[in-house]
């Protein structure tokens, strides 16, 4: 079955430029998609490789090695000058995100290594996509370890495997290119970085347009050949062009000018390092190529800024992408020369203006005041019978690290010690154990005992699989984290809450980093309830956490009784993620008959989870009922004063000076 064809897909022209231009130069470092689902992000990304001009290869070579310069170090080779060659379609290779490492950067054979002497490599996902593409869908959810490999194969354009003493490395230059839904979570800064531009995809409220996607889908799945063969001229157009745009590529010029004007630019928008500069440079160049001109005019710098700029401004994970065309327009205005002419200076012949301290226009505030206080501002009752509140959050801190207790065996993070198949070797795994790296001295003590039955004879050990031993090894896991919030009327009270939201949302930030999966339960009034499933995705818990109102009694016992069943139907369906439960109060229990009665029913629940109370109590008075809570569950108490990380370690010091 063909597939849909690049020029049939509706809509998206930002999408639609940035793959020609990857496609045009792939030095521009590849196109990140994000969107929402359903907006065809995939359909558009498997059509561009049939608008690629063929790659001429050398003939055996699993490397795709070009015949006019062949890798020196390709392990097919060397190849020799004039090698016999062929063309082949540009590939298009998808990167699943569950695979295994061995499968992206290839395998050796560790049992010929020991017995024959020889390196017997199996190329992986990156070896095929070498002068190609290479296709990661829900890139967001790629486990560590492969976004690391990529990370090393994107900056140094080699792939590298090494296995006890054994390496072999070839070449590895793609063009990458991932799709994502930002609702399931954001990416590493690293790999964020590495991708040249990026595009925001949404559907089309346009109901016409959506008339005719629809359509168009439907004639497809009818007649799939038959659909692609009425746009192949389309396409086949396209193709010409991109490869006419290639040609023209390195004749393009870029002035000094258009230098300045990115620099400008890029420095307007304060964005971290140099790499911005460098590829808004190079799509710019491809966007004339492109248009067909042989010299980058500010109309290109504009294009490629705002594709190659707007992941490159953020400066937390709760910051959304993007760039304001109006300080775009501003930046290029600025960097424009002046014009010749005898100097002006200004309205009124040198009088004062805004900048200069003058009269400021109507319609806001002068510049340099104080933004405005997000303070608190009303928000509308749940159930009319008790007022609520909403309470901005401060700014983030460094906070501590709370760790599960234990070793677990779940998903790849860096909170809570785990066996992995990365870290740090601890051991060797028991002979059934048939998967990992090898352990180089346990395989040869497993095999040394029986090398004179097995008749062994000159030089090497006589292997065999069955002697093959894996290490063990330690690494950290990502675990669920689930806050347990208390929004009752307390909560509130010398703005209270404002200091607890900033400290989860610097736990959220902390969970961000260490590829936590989160969760969110509130309680207030009467009930309590789930404000966020269990997602990967810490913005949309921030988002729910800056939105929480708060009011009326506290229903302590709820709370916990929602916690508890959150994380039975998470084990259920992620049973490998350990859970860490936060439980944000002042430990009071208010709502309904029997309140602290069933609260610490309900705490009997939780016994086996390792649980933290953050104590959010206050002032000289102390009830001390959220440190009974703690006792109650077997969990650490922590004040909400000591979360910070800075703030423990001055206590530390502290009560070390008195100690002494």
């Amino acid at each position: 079955m063909k597939p849909y064809p690049f020029t049939a897909v509706v809509g998206m022209p930002d999408l639609r430029l940035a793959l020609v231009l990857s496609s045009i130069s792939p030095a521009v470092g590849g196109v990140l998609v994000r969107g929402e689902k359903g907006t065809a992000k995939s359909t558009m990304v498997r059509a561009l490789a049939g608008l690629l001009p063929g790659v001429d290869v050398v003939d055996g070579c699993r490397f795709s090695c070009d015949p006019a310069s062949p890798d020196p170090a390709c392990p097919d080779g060397p190849h020799a000058a004039g090698a016999p060659a062929h063309r082949r379609p540009a590939r298009l290779v998808e990167l699943p995100v569950g695979a295994a490492e061995d499968r992206v950067v290839g395998s050796l054979n560790l049992e010929k290594a020991l017995s024959e002497g020889v390196t017997d490599y199996q190329p992986g996902l990156l070896a095929a996509a070498h002068r190609g593409l290479l296709y990661v869908d829900e890139v967001n959810l790629l486990h560590d370890h492969l976004v690391d490999t990529l990370l090393d194969a994107a900056a140094m354009g080699r792939a590298t495997v090494e296995r006890e003493g054994v390496s072999v490395s070839h070449a590895a230059r793609f063009v990458l290119i991932g799709t994502m839904n930002p609702e399931e979570g954001e990416l590493r800064p690293q790999l964020l970085d590495r991708f040249g531009l990026t595009v925001e995809v949404a559907s089309s409220r346009d109901p016409e347009q959506r008339v005719e996607v629809v359509r168009r889908r439907l004639a497809y799945e009818a007649d799939p050949d038959g659909f692609a063969e009425g746009y192949a001229a389309a396409d086949a157009a396209l193709a010409a062009e991109i490869e006419a745009a290639q040609r023209l590529l390195p004749s393009v010029k870029l002035p000094d000018e258009a230098l300045r004007q990115i620099a400008e630019v890029c420095a307007s928008f304060e964005v971290d390092g140099m790499r911005a500069d460098i590829v808004t440079a190079r799509t710019a160049v491809a966007h004339a190529a492109w248009a067909g001109r042989d010299e980058v005019t500010t109309e290109d710098i504009r294009v490629a800024a705002r594709l190659a700029l707007p992941h490159r401004r953020r400066r937390n994970p709760f910051d959304a992408p993007g760039i304001s065309e109006e300080q775009l327009e501003q930046a290029l205005e600025d960097s424009q020369p002046p014009p010749e002419g005898p100097d002006d200076d200004g309205p009124g012949e040198g009088g004062p203006g805004p900048d200069d301290g003058g009269p400021v226009p109507d319609g806001g505030p002068a510049e340099g005041a104080p933004p405005a206080d997000r303070g608190e501002t009303p928000a509308p009752s749940g159930n009319g019978s008790s007022p609520q509140k909403t309470v901005g959050a401060g700014d983030t801190f460094r906070a501590r690290v709370f760790r599960v207790k234990g070793t677990g065996e779940g998903e790849r993070g860096r909170r809570s010690r785990a066996i992995t198949d990365t870290g740090r070797t601890i051991g060797v795994q028991p002979p059934s154990v048939r998967d990992g790296r090898p352990h180089l001295v346990a395989t040869i003590r497993a095999a040394a005992p029986h090398q004179r039955a097995r008749g062994r004879s000159g030089t090497g050990l006589e292997v065999r699989s069955a002697d093959l031993r894996f290490a063990l090894r330690e690494g950290r896991e990502g675990n669920l984290v689930l806050f347990c919030v208390d929004a009752s009327g307390s909560m509130g009270a010398r703005a209270r809450m404002r200091e607890v939201k900033t400290a989860v949302l610097s736990l959220l930030l902390d969970a961000y980093q260490r590829r936590d999966k989160v969760g969110l339960v509130t309680f207030r009034g009467a009930e309590a309830e789930l404000a966020l499933p269990p997602t990967i995705s810490v913005e949309a818990a921030a988002d729910r956490l800056e939105g929480l109102p708060t009011g009326g009694r506290t229903p302590l016992a709820e709370g916990l009784l929602e916690a508890a069943r959150v994380l039975r139907v998470e084990a259920i369906r992620d049973p490998r993620r350990r859970p860490l439960l936060v439980l944000v109060t002042d430990g009071r229990a208010t709502s309904g008959p029997d309140a602290v009665a069933r609260a610490k029913a309900a705490a009997g629940l939780l016994t086996d989870v390792t649980t933290i109370v953050m104590d959010c109590e206050t002032g000289r008075m102390r009830l001390g009922l959220a440190a009974e809570l703690a006792g109650h569950l077997g969990a650490e108490h922590v004040p909400l004063s000591t979360v910070a990380a800075e703030s423990l370690a001055s206590a530390v010091r502290e009560r070390t000076g008195r100690a002494a």
